[in-house]
């Protein structure tokens, strides 16, 4: 689907919130370095999670699918009893979460293993590792620290010292490989930890597969070598990164109800919740489904740093909100599929949106009603589904060149828009 026709109309109804994709990923792995048979549901086979089975695949995972309803499986997953070496380069597709997970799983398999990737994911930072290879006199080699890269030795165990404003991504890649190692191992974190939300659902998902990981305040994290992991049964919640479209959605438009959301979920992006509600949304909730009711909102201040993802899709809400909102923190943004400040603010701006980019932050002044125009995604999901949202609010056709990018994380984006009662066509 290279592009879509959107006319404007408010959307109203029910959603089954797809499973959340950090989660996915997380329970993939650790079944996978499981002994044993684990059987994970409630799994949306999006591009990313494609590539992170794929991956463990190529390490000895046996991994099959279980079609089950609403478009998601069951994944039967037998742990890899001995690492393989991978016999083609492991393809991580566009997915950053794949890259900085499998590095040191894959290094496991005591061998020479390359990896490769499109998008922006080939020059995606990954200094962290550098340095520590670096270190412990790890064999590497890449090209102006972009993809492909090839690397040859295994970790050994130690204290690991990580800058508290690092992506969490590095240490939960250490998290899932430091417990089989042969001796105890430290992470040892300076400064303020920012994605502590996505280090609470790591221990959480190891937890479940027998792994312990001693959290001392954020500050340092413990963890004892030669553990070993337990396969076990286990069903991703939602996702609430994507249920945050449908919450804005409900906010602009009519009342819809997110369903399978949990509502003592560690996720990071929970904090929609409170965002939409600190400007004035009206959410409810009720037997772990969150319902967003129509409203006019109003400015308010949001710190970027730990919820990238719904950053695009909160700045069309508060593109048409009472007052000046202010995106702060977001430079974390600049190294996502696209540069997600510039992306945010040149496509609502098409649209009639009044934001400004100064540093790592918007400002955005808010606006009585958009208008229709041609966008494009930047081939990045985020940007293509918040795009969508904003045509609630438009004066005519809203066009989103590059449609097929939600194929990353939410393969079913317009066909829930469809059902939602969105008008929309494809474009050839």
């Amino acid at each position: 689907m290279k592009k879509v026709k959107i006319e404007p109309k408010e959307l109203n109804g029910e959603i089954s919130i797809p499973s959340s994709k950090s989660i996915s990923h997380r329970a993939v792995i650790a079944a996978s370095l499981s002994s044993g048979v684990s059987e994970i549901s409630n799994i949306v086979m999006s591009k990313d999670i494609k590539a992170t089975c794929e991956a463990m695949k190529q390490l000895g995972a046996e991994i099959s699918e279980v079609k089950a309803e609403n478009e998601r499986v069951k994944l039967i997953i037998k742990g890899i009893e001995v690492f393989k070496a991978p016999q083609a380069p492991i393809d991580c597709n566009e997915s950053g979460s794949t890259l900085r997970f499998m590095i040191p799983i894959a290094m496991m398999s005591n061998s020479e293993i390359s990896f490769i990737g499109k998008g922006k994911l080939v020059e995606r930072p990954l200094d962290v590792y550098y340095k520590i290879f670096d270190e412990q006199g790890i064999h590497y080699e890449t090209k102006d620290n972009k993809l492909p890269l090839k690397i040859n030795g295994s970790l050994t165990p130690g204290t690991f010292d990580m800058r508290g404003d690092v992506s969490s991504q590095f240490i939960t890649g250490l998290m899932f490989v430091l417990p089989l190692l042969a001796s105890d191992s430290k992470i040892s974190i300076t400064g303020e930890l920012e994605s502590k939300g996505y280090i609470d659902l790591t221990i959480s998902v190891l937890s479940k597969y027998g792994i312990v990981i001693e959290n001392d305040d954020y500050k340092a994290f413990y963890i004892k070598g030669r553990q070993v992991y337990k396969a076990c049964d286990y069903r991703v919640e939602g996702d609430f990164s994507q249920a945050a479209f449908w919450l804005v959605a409900g906010c602009l438009g009519e009342k819809i109800t997110s369903r399978d959301l949990n509502e003592s979920s560690l996720q990071a992006d929970k904090e929609v919740i409170d965002i939409i509600k600190s400007m004035g949304g009206k959410i409810s909730c009720e037997d772990n489904s969150f319902i967003a009711h129509k409203c006019q909102t109003k400015q308010t201040v949001m710190d970027a740093s730990q919820i990238p993802d719904i950053i695009p899709v909160l700045s069309v809400l508060a593109s048409v909100s009472e007052g000046t909102t202010i995106v702060k923190n977001g430079a974390r943004l600049r190294i996502k599929e696209s540069d997600r400040l510039t992306a945010t603010k040149t496509e609502l701006n098409k649209l009639g949106a009044d934001i400004k980019e100064e540093g790592d932050t918007l400002i955005i002044k808010g606006v009585s009603k958009l208008r229709g125009a041609n966008v494009d995604s930047w081939n990045d999901h985020r940007i293509a589904m918040a795009m969508a949202v904003a045509s609630i609010r438009c004066e005519g056709s809203v066009i989103i060149e590059g449609a097929s990018s939600v194929d990353k994380s939410y393969p079913n984006f317009w066909q829930d828009f469809k059902m939602l009662g969105g008008d929309i066509c494809e474009q050839s």
